[in-house]
């Protein structure tokens, strides 16, 4: 009889939350350039969108399922997919895909896609509170940027809303690459060279 037993093999995977984390930094910083008027146009803000903002965050969520990370897989997926819409819809409002389709927009239909993007973000800051702190404060300012992107799109007060989605990308982008150098430094020296705080400790123990 043929011998059935096999050896499993442990595959490690690294930590994919620096190269995740730094995508959303590049992004952001990109994007919120535009915003607050330092820069003019979207057509140099699509590339970083889909490269760093889409495709790394997505490679992230990909990774982040091989180590069953359940919470950094829906995060990294989600915020991903987001990106490559974002572009879509910045192609379609530059005429990429024709003056038909650009003629058809109607901006609060993106304030609806924000508006769930802002509930979905405000369960993931719940969750952020046990993963660390850094992490945590960059939920509490995604929420701060749908909540200003969605308020605009529906033209509610939009000289005060536009303003918060621009400072909140801003702020979105530094503690990002703060996040992304402590991710890869804390475990290429193997101890705390960037502090990122502990998790809060509320809803499950702290370990």
């Amino acid at each position: 009889m043929q011998n059935t037993n096999r050896t499993h093999v442990a595959i490690m995977t690294a930590d994919p939350s620096g190269i995740g984390l730094f995508g959303l930094a590049i992004v952001t910083l990109v994007a919120s350039s535009q915003k607050l008027g330092l820069t003019d146009g979207l057509s140099y803000v699509l590339p970083w969108a889909i490269f760093l903002g889409a495709f790394a965050q997505l490679f992230a969520c990909i990774q982040d399922a091989k180590l069953n990370n359940t919470f950094g897989m829906t995060a990294f997926g989600a915020y991903a997919f987001f990106w490559f819409a974002m572009g879509v819809s910045w192609l379609i409002k530059l005429g990429t895909f024709g003056p038909h389709l650009a003629n058809g927009i109607d901006g609060k239909q993106l304030g609806f896609a924000f508006a769930g993007y802002l509930v979905f973000t405000l369960f993931m800051t719940i969750g952020a509170m046990e993963t660390h702190k850094v992490l945590f404060f960059i939920f509490v300012l995604i929420d701060a940027l749908f909540l200003g992107l969605a308020l605009d799109a529906f033209g509610i007060a939009p000289e005060i809303f536009h303003p918060l989605a621009a400072y909140a990308e801003l702020g979105i982008a530094l503690l990002s690459l703060y996040g992304a150098g402590a991710a890869v430094l804390n475990v290429h020296f193997g101890r705390i060279f960037l502090p990122v705080g502990r998790p809060f400790g509320i809803f499950k123990p702290r370990t």
